[in-house]
């Protein structure tokens, strides 16, 4: 699963993109919902759990954390915007 990743959370991860096991062959249980997900990349990048709000998408459309999420679904992480 390849996940897009912007602004600060492209600055925590250190790429614009990351990978994600869709096996358990890590050891960890793979994300199938957008809320494990958050989970699993904050037992990773723990700094993700510091910002103040973090959106998820899933095929171009804002997701709730409820949502089923499939290895071949375009994921991206969208942090807090601020504005000037």
């Amino acid at each position: 699963m390849t996940i897009l990743l912007f602004g600060i959370t492209k600055d925590i991860v250190g790429s614009s993109t990351l990978s994600v096991p869709t096996s358990s062959a890590t050891g960890r249980k793979v994300p199938r919902t957008v809320k494990e997900l958050k989970q699993f990349l904050g037992e990773i990048y723990p700094e993700l759990n510091k910002l103040s709000s973090l959106a998820v998408a899933v095929n171009n459309n804002y997701a709730e954390d409820d949502q089923h999420i499939n290895s071949y679904d375009e994921i991206a992480l969208i942090p807090p915007v601020s504005g000037g």
